[in-house]
């Protein structure tokens, strides 16, 4: 193939999906935003790459194709999974029912009921088998109960198994002859064993991930064969083919549909926004960055420091819980397409239904009549009907209006522009409060951070959040509302591996450590070999899980230079010292005459992609006129009541070094940003629009 070469980011959203293409020769991008089609995502994602083939780009001449998405995510919300088989330990069939002791939400609800078990008691089937904590086989596994109960479920419809014995972690033997008489007996379904899920212990955190993975593979490997085939009649036919993970990094789509790697995917939407917003803040590193990624559904939050985003080990989604690698993220339902309603009480209410991508908001003229933020954005003057989407779509200010007078003004005795005041006042209060939150749980001050929007309505909404913040200061990248898509072309190749084994550190020498490690790192080359990628240089990075002795949690802790051929035992007793460091600094105190275990030993292998590189320009000699950029001046209603006429310029007129003055309303093909009176905004040298608060 000749020409030009092509990197694709695609982020699949619950309103749209956002596409952008770099060319790695040129170093420019093309960004396109289509529909989302939530009854089969992957329709809107080839409708994008149609568009960029109308545009004049070769299809064939896309080199990556990366791809964000909330296919598993949606699924396990909607409960729209498989249906899964459980194969236990003799004996242990009721920890899927007891689960832990602690309840979520409010303890003292007395009607608190645990979710709905994802394989119930009468697809569980207990196995004879048992090994020790060591991985001594106590029982041998009797393989007639496990064909006969392969057989069984696979007549009762399931269609697909998790397999979860005890410390199975420590030897996976039985787990995996498991697996092979399934295959013989019930060809076909999908097995999932907790020994390649999630080895570690803790029985139900192991046997939740294990079962999420179960219950979401086959949603994933159909999706992913109805899009693999459109993009290969596309003429898409690169075998660069990658899903976005919750850790920020980027998986083959092969390794997603094996292994057990299909939960590493339940946060791959977010993750791609704070992997980008890892990347941007290369450029603004003596700020620490607050991402707020509202798009149609949801608001995502996460926070960078030190040029990363801040990472977990062990999560909870839909009241699942998931103990995988993710970056450190939070979500709330407080998106353009949130539905503004009253409650049984009389107050206004938003969220946490969504009008999405069909019918969308009542200005979107596909029927909706539920009105919706981005509803009251338009009516309030922030959105230009004429420009949603560079003109390509036209907003109906009328149906808004409607939508608002009807179902929120009128029964509440008051005007549609107040109403609409009022909606946008509880959605900007709503992200504010979870920031707070998020940063208290976190220990972040935030007056020393930048405020970081995107998404398709993140740039509108980020200065009235600010404000509630008493932040100063906003950060407005390029393309905000195709910023997740990019972050799919900012990130390389990512696999986590742990294994556990409890012992005291002092009782570890740094020989027995390295012959973990060393079998951790060569099933991650095995992997990468298998994916195509053996020849790639990988690097890897060693932790460790620890804890003081009788602690129910641990922290994981960095084996700095301690790769490969360079592990002794000084750098593992330094190990020590960085636990007592990081215990101290997250929790406020270290016990350091205390003895310290370890838990787990993990590594992450990286493989590096080419990324996409920001450029800094400098300000052009001769710049053009501010006036040039100036495409009227339109009424914003700040607080539902008062006219305020804003300058209204187009950020592509924007040259580097230009300041400009609120109240002021900054339009692009795939975004709006709002400068409220008080506030400045001025293009830096990457063509961030930094806006600031006072002088």
């Amino acid at each position: 193939m000749a020409g030009s070469r092509y990197r694709l980011g695609v982020d699949v959203g619950g309103t749209h999906t956002d596409l952008v293409l770099l060319n790695v020769e040129s170093g420019d991008l093309m960004v396109e935003k289509v529909s989302s089609t939530p009854k089969n995502p992957a329709l809107g994602v080839l409708n994008g790459v149609s568009r960029f083939v109308a545009r004049g780009v070769k299809a064939g001449e896309i080199e990556f194709f990366a791809h964000g998405t909330t296919i598993t995510t949606n699924a396990l919300l909607e409960m729209r999974g498989a249906k899964v088989g459980l194969l236990i330990t003799k004996g242990f069939r009721a920890v899927q029912e007891i689960q832990v002791q602690a309840r979520d939400g409010n303890l003292f609800d007395y009607f608190f009921a645990k979710p709905a078990p994802i394989a119930p008691q009468s697809l569980t089937r207990e196995i004879p088998e048992r090994s020790d904590h060591t991985g001594a086989v106590l029982t041998p596994l009797d393989a007639a109960a496990v064909r006969a109960a392969a057989r069984e479920l696979r007549d009762a419809g399931v269609e697909s198994i998790a397999v979860c014995y005890l410390f199975s972690f420590m030897n996976p033997a039985h787990e995996e002859e498991t697996r092979r008489l399934i295959h013989e007996e019930a060809p076909g379904l999908g097995v999932s064993i907790s020994s390649e899920v999630l080895p570690r212990l803790r029985e139900w955190p192991r046997m939740s991930t294990t079962l999420l993975n179960a219950y979401l593979e086959p949603v994933l490997v159909r999706y992913i064969a109805h899009l693999a085939k459109g993009l290969d009649e596309a003429g898409v036919v690169t075998q660069q083919r990658y899903l976005m993970q919750s850790n920020g990094g980027v998986m083959p789509f092969a390794t997603a549909i094996a292994g057990g790697k299909t939960v590493h995917t339940l946060f791959s939407g977010p993750a791609a926004g704070a992997q980008a917003s890892a990347f941007l803040a290369e450029s603004d590193a003596e700020h620490g960055l607050v991402t707020l990624d509202m798009g149609g559904t949801s608001a995502d939050i996460a926070f960078i420091e030190g040029g990363a985003p801040l990472e977990i080990t062990e999560g909870v989604i839909a009241r699942r819980q998931i103990d995988v690698p993710a970056l450190d993220m939070t979500t709330i339902s407080a998106g353009g397409g949130s539905i503004a309603w009253i409650d049984g009480a009389g107050f206004l209410t938003v969220g946490p239904q969504s009008a999405g991508a069909d019918p969308g908001p009542a200005c979107y003229g596909r029927g909706g009549s539920n009105p919706t933020v981005t509803d009251a954005d338009v009516v309030c003057g922030y959105l230009n009907p004429d420009y949603f989407l560079g003109g390509s779509q036209k907003l109906d200010v009328a149906a808004s209006r409607a939508a608002i007078e009807t179902k929120i003004a009128r029964p509440l005795g008051m005007s549609a522009l107040e109403a609409a005041a009022g909606v946008r006042k509880i959605v900007d209060m709503r992200m504010a409060d979870e920031v707070l939150v998020f940063a208290a749980k976190r220990g972040v001050d935030l007056s020393a951070f930048t405020l970081l929007p995107f998404g398709g309505a993140g740039a509108v909404h980020a200065a009235a959040v600010a404000e509630e913040l008493n932040m100063r200061r906003i950060l407005v990248p390029p393309r905000p509302g195709a910023f997740s898509a990019l972050g799919l072309l900012c990130t390389d190749v990512v696999h986590d591996y742990i294994r556990s084994e409890l012992m005291p550190l002092a009782e570890i020498s740094w020989e027995h450590a390295e012959a973990i490690f060393a079998g951790l790192e060569a099933r991650a080359r095995e992997e990468l070999a298998a994916e195509g990628l053996g020849s790639a240089p990988a690097t890897f990075a060693r932790e460790l899980d620890m804890r003081y002795t009788g602690q129910g949690y641990e922290l994981r802790t960095p084996l700095d230079g301690a790769a490969a051929g360079k592990l002794d035992a000084t750098k593992l007793s330094a190990a020590r010292e960085k636990f007592d460091e990081r215990h101290a600094q997250i929790h406020g105190h270290a016990a350091r005459e205390r003895p310290v275990e370890v838990v787990s030993y993990r590594v992450r292998a990286r493989v590096a992609a080419p990324k996409y590189e920001q450029r800094h320009e400098a300000p052009p000699v001769d710049p053009r006129p501010v006036a040039g950029a100036v495409k009227g001046r339109r009424d914003i209603y700040f607080d539902g009541k008062t006219a305020v006429a804003s300058t209204v310029y187009e950020r592509d007129g924007l040259d580097i070094g230009v300041t400009i003055a609120g109240p002021a309303v900054v339009e692009q093909f795939d975004a709006t940003t709002i400068v409220p009176p008080g506030w400045t905004g001025r293009v830096d040298g990457y063509r961030n629009l930094v806006l600031k608060k006072g002088a």
